[in-house]
């Protein structure tokens, strides 16, 4: 009876153990293919979409590096890496990792860029490098030793692309497709304040002037205040005019951003200005980020001039 007591805690123990494993919601993809197929520009599209992304790791470093980050509790929670499976022994260490992470219950991925062998040809030379594999003999022979090589891997794959007829704005956009979805929601805006007096910001896609608002400055109990302040914020927001505003620009952001989605172009800046970027500006900036949201979008918002002191 003892016995079977202890053997129900070390169940019990095992299982609450499982649960609160700190690898439990990490991701891991790995990026692989046939060289010259686009394995780097993919790295950097992944990472935009926030991977944590390390280039050219022997698969036997991916093990311990998986460890320590699902151990160290670092807030990274999606690791993507570029793997160059380039001989039996690394597809060997490459599967014996595949297993450890499939022990960790891991959700892990296989990317696999793939490109037909005349354009891989064609993108070799006019990089005028050799192949990994070719060891001296043509470069068509390093080819299809890789291509033997990763026979295997490429049919294990979850994600498989052929990028012989993408751009790399293609590429990017089949991507975010496969790691992200489609559409708006795939492109991230920021939307920030600015007060006009100190300078027209020169990195923003989108420049909006809410001046024509009446000014909250002039109104002696809001002087002291900002935007963010609810008695400013319903002050600006409850003319006709910012309503009307905001319902004309929130239709053309929206229009814009569903062409950026298909343009590979997944971040967006809007800067809205007022006289000293205290007030209107300010509030603006808030009421159309709450809009945006409402549509799916991931938007942020900061105010470039309230650390001023004066309007």
């Amino acid at each position: 009876m003892q016995a079977e007591q202890d053997t129900q805690n070390k169940g019990e123990s095992a299982d609450h153990a499982h649960a609160s494993s700190p690898a439990e919601g990490f991701e891991v993809l790995l990026i692989t293919g046939m060289s010259g197929a686009g394995r780097s520009h993919a790295a950097h599209s992944i990472e935009d979409m926030g991977w944590y992304v390390v280039d050219n790791m022997p698969p036997k470093l991916l093990e311990p590096l998986v460890d320590m980050m699902t151990a160290s509790k670092s807030g990274v929670h999606k690791l993507a890496a570029v793997i160059d499976v380039r001989s039996r022994d690394y597809f060997m260490d490459l599967s014996a990792v595949l297993s450890h992470l499939d022990d960790l219950g891991l959700k892990t991925r296989i990317l696999f860029l793939d490109a037909d062998d005349d354009v891989l040809v064609k993108r070799f030379e006019s990089v005028r490098r050799p192949h990994p594999l070719q060891a001296g003999n043509r470069l068509i022979d390093g080819i299809h030793e890789e291509r033997k090589l990763l026979e295997n891997l490429e049919e294990r794959a979850d994600i498989v692309i052929n990028t012989s007829k993408l751009s790399i704005h293609q590429l990017s956009t089949k991507l975010y497709d496969a790691l992200m979805g489609t559409g708006p929601t795939t492109v991230s805006v920021h939307i920030f304040s600015f007060g006009f007096k100190y300078g027209i910001p020169i990195d923003a896609d989108f420049v909006a002037d809410v001046r024509f608002l009446p000014n909250p400055y002039w109104v002696p109990e809001l002087r002291e205040l900002n935007g963010h302040d609810a008695p400013v914020s319903e002050y600006v927001r409850s003319n006709d005019k910012a309503t009307k505003f905001l319902d004309a620009y929130e239709k053309a952001i929206e229009i814009a951003i569903q062409g950026y989605a298909q343009e590979d172009k997944h971040f967006v800046t809007i800067a809205i200005g007022c006289t000293g970027g205290q007030h209107r500006s300010v509030a603006m900036s808030e009421a159309l980020a709450s809009r945006l949201r409402s549509h799916g979008l991931t938007v942020t918002v900061s105010a470039r001039e309230l650390d001023r002191n004066s309007q």
